[in-house]
């Protein structure tokens, strides 16, 4: 097994301190390919080792807007910019998650392979102690995002250099077989500036991890 990466385990550390009953929820933002989503699943899996069952991970890609949506908004071809998400959706969900009144809650899970979101993807259950929410936009200051932080007990914003990043997000769209064209795109017009968006219009978290 590969060694832990030491913030998950000092996230996951903090978290399993703080839990006391009540359900406590992390959110974790960040650029496209900062490493964000691999961090929340390494703390929910640490958790887990201490406490099974006790931490689910959340991610915020299952409020993509649908294809059929962006194609009819014009926006289909910046998929994954700020304006391309139900933010609302995603801030009601947060709070039901919150509230856990429920005995189980169906949500979301963005397919990758499909670039679809799957309604009812994963089932996050009352007995579920912990949430850790990963997502680009989730500590940004414009509205109607900065309703978000708020329902967070904890928050991290995951940063890394714009180089790194150029590169990660290369390595991950060779990987889908794009075109050299179609890459730039994804870089140039769409990634990248989403990225720098994101940290430099996120507000301050309680922790920043440098990836």
């Amino acid at each position: 097994m590969a060694e832990l990466d030491p913030n998950a385990r000092k996230l996951a550390t903090t978290l399993l301190n703080r839990y006391h009953g009540d359900r406590l929820m992390m959110g974790i933002a960040g650029p496209p390919g900062s490493g964000k989503s691999t961090l929340a699943d390494a703390v929910v899996e640490e958790i887990n080792r201490e406490r099974p069952g006790l931490a689910a991970v959340f991610p915020m890609d299952g409020f993509h807007f649908d294809d059929a949506v962006l194609t009819e908004m014009g926006r289909l071809s910046h998929k994954g910019a700020i304006d391309t998400f139900d933010a609302h959706g995603l801030r009601h969900m947060l709070e039901r998650l919150k509230d856990n009144r429920d005995d189980v809650v169906a949500v979301p899970v963005f397919d990758r392979a499909i670039e679809i979101a799957r309604a009812g993807g994963r089932l996050i259950r009352r007995e579920t102690g912990i949430i850790v929410c990963e997502g680009n936009y989730l500590l940004m200051r414009q509205a109607p995002w900065d309703r978000l932080k708020p329902i967070f007990d904890m928050t991290v914003l995951v940063e890394v250099d714009v180089e790194d990043l150029r590169r990660r997000l290369r390595a991950r769209w060779e990987g889908f077989g794009l075109s050299e064209e179609d890459i730039r795109h994804k870089l140039d017009g769409n990634d990248l500036p989403n990225g720098m968006a994101i940290m430099e219009g996120s507000a301050e978290p309680d922790l920043r991890i440098r990836n």
